[in-house]
């Protein structure tokens, strides 16, 4: 059967083509694309390349989507595929009703209308009324091919100009109304133009189809700029302005999302042709989508005041759930009191282009805005501005990739500690105690003996560690009770261990260890901690004993993730990894207050 259009499109959409060829294809990153051998064809050097929207083998010349790679992958037909595909992505398969057709026909209807207006505003444009428009748009720098390739119109001097234009190719006021171009009275059921006395921007689909308008209005008018209002075709929250273009320019030019029309406009002029811009609302996950199907890592251009500040603030709020190992975003301050347009416009594409190469990385830009947040003046604002690191990177998603987070940002922190304290910075940040420093050493110990005592169940991941460590007498009575203990049970239980050691005559022993003192025990040693905790907690206190054997067991670790891309090895590497960059952060652990 027939499937409307819009379904498809919605359907190719939503489904990552990188992801589901990925299944059958080992793909690699290359450049903007990712590239492996062709599942369709024998080959040992790559060919096959995968888009955003489309792959392509340039060795036998297999060319689709992703309805056309299930099709070939799976040797189903296109209804098949189609309801395969669907099911994934959460769509329901149109049914073929009289419904359905009639609402695919007013749909290419609207489609023709909005071509049609746009045709006549960019007509008008060019006509001796609309001399005053043209001479704004070559005012701002713009040049004729500029004005064409974006469709840069005029909507006439008042109301009238443009259903009076379409009347005589037959579009109706219900036409124009359904496409967002006229209003209806609610009162009066009268419809009127909505566009007027404006400078008109056509906002296309992915595809290079018209949707809607933006207009800015001429003299001093309110308000400045106005979209036109939600339609059948047209979505404010999943559409961006020039998208069309970028998907061509992001080929050869960053990803760069900017605030309004203009900026993009000179932006592309100036060579920048991956340039977007949201549709005068903040940023969404519908736009966000948008942008990683065309880039990992698009840049967020923000102005450099507190206003810009505010928006970088509500990007970051919108992105972190969204982050994943392959998908971020960087973020981008321009000078004060400049626009991308007024940049480019006075200093030429090299000064956008140094604004773009100081782009920061998510992690760098987040902290700066939390720290200013609320400042780190005193004792309760440094408390509260961890307490807001942790937060952020708990609102990620991915666990490996908060936990990387977290560890980044607590970095940060402490690193900027150290230079408040007017120690500087140093090329290895790790506070050793020194060789008389028998009650620290101590400490650690005892810390680590207790997180065992209340997991057992981490010496399989580090009882080669524990084993080698040089322990007080006490200490090492326990550790040797503890590993006896653990070869001879099925089940690790905490107060089975503790009530085994009891009985073996080694109650004052247990008590010491658990006890609250020189200083409390930490978090990572309680009994309600998460192992995931407990674990990088245990590594984290070791590597101020034996930082070179945490750095082997870190890249032990690497190996066997590399080797057995497992829930198992990656929760070890994570541990590990995030316990490394604690110490090498100089993050404390609590056992030097004993010191």
């Amino acid at each position: 059967m027939a499937l409307p259009p819009g379904f498809l499109e919605e359907l190719r959409q939503r489904t990552p083509l990188p992801a589901l060829i990925g299944r059958r294809v080992r793909l690699a990153r290359s450049g903007r694309q990712w590239k492996g051998c062709c599942p369709f064809h024998g080959e040992k050097t790559p060919s096959f390349f995968v888009y955003d929207d489309h792959y392509h083998c340039f060795g036998c010349g297999k060319h689709g989507d992703a309805i056309t790679f299930t099709m070939e992958s799976e040797g189903t037909g296109f209804m098949d595929a189609v309801e395969r595909l669907a099911a994934e992505a959460g769509l329901e398969v149109p049914k073929p009703t009289p419904e359905a057709a009639e609402a695919e026909r007013r749909r290419l209807d609207l489609i023709g209308v909005l071509d049609a207006a746009q045709a006549a505003y960019q007509r008008r444009l060019f006509l001796p009324e609309g001399r005053r428009a043209l001479d704004y748009l070559r005012d701002r720098g713009l040049t004729e091919e500029t004005i064409r390739r974006f469709g840069l119109g005029w909507s006439g001097e008042s109301r009238g100009a443009l259903s009076a234009d379409l009347a005589r190719q037959g579009v109706t006021a219900e036409l124009l109304t359904a496409a967002g171009l006229m209003r209806e009275d609610d009162e009066t059921g009268h419809r009127y133009e909505l566009f007027f006395n404006r400078v008109m921007f056509p906002i296309r689909d992915r595809r290079g189809r018209t949707i809607s308008f933006g207009a800015r209005v001429m003299g001093d008018g309110q308000p400045k700029y106005l979209n036109g209002p939600e339609t059948d075709l047209f979505s404010k929250r999943a559409n961006l302005y020039a998208l069309d273009l970028a998907r061509e320019g992001v080929r050869s030019a960053p990803l760069v999302v900017v605030e309004g029309y203009m900026d993009v406009i000179a932006l592309h002029q100036a060579g920048f042709g991956a340039a977007v811009a949201p549709l005068g609302t903040a940023l969404t996950e519908e736009q966000l989508g948008a942008l990683w199907r065309l880039s990992p890592e698009p840049v967020m251009c923000f102005d450099g005041d507190a206003a810009g500040g505010r928006a970088a603030a509500r990007a970051a709020e919108l992105v972190l759930p969204m982050l994943a190992p392959d998908r971020t975003i960087r973020i981008a301050t321009l000078p004060p009191g400049e626009d991308p347009d007024t940049l480019v416009t006075k200093a030429g594409r090299s000064a956008f282009q140094t604004v773009l190469d100081n782009a920061r990385p998510l992690a760098d830009a987040l902290y700066d805005l939390l720290r200013a947040a609320g400042g780190e003046a005193t004792p309760e604002a440094r408390a509260a501005l961890l307490q807001r690191l942790d937060a952020a990177a708990r609102r990620i998603l991915d666990r490996a990739l908060a936990q990387e987070y977290r560890a980044a940002l607590r970095s940060k922190f402490y690193a900027a500690r150290r230079m408040a304290r007017g120690g500087g910075p140093v090329a290895r940040p790790i506070p050793r105690p020194p060789a008389s420093a028998h009650s620290t050493a101590g400490e650690r110990a005892r810390i680590l003996t207790a997180i065992l005592l209340r997991h057992p169940d981490l010496l399989a991941d580090v009882d080669h560690a524990y084993a080698g460590l040089e322990l007080p007498p006490s200490l090492a009575v326990v550790r040797d009770a503890v590993r006896n203990w653990v070869e001879n049970v099925e089940i690790l239980d905490s107060q089975a261990l503790i009530d085994h050691l009891t009985m073996s005559g080694l109650q004052s022993h247990v008590a010491q260890v658990l006890a609250a003192a020189p200083v409390p025990l930490p978090a990572c040693a309680a009994s309600i901690a998460m192992p995931a905790e407990a674990l990088q907690g245990w590594w984290h206190i070791f590597g101020f004993l034996n930082l070179e054997r945490l750095r082997d067991e870190v890249a032990a670790a690497e190996r066997d993730f590399a080797r057995d891309c497992s829930p198992e090895t990656q929760r070890r590497h994570i541990a590990l990894k995030d316990a490394l960059n604690k110490v090498m952060a100089g993050e404390p652990d609590g056992a030097e207050l004993a010191a």
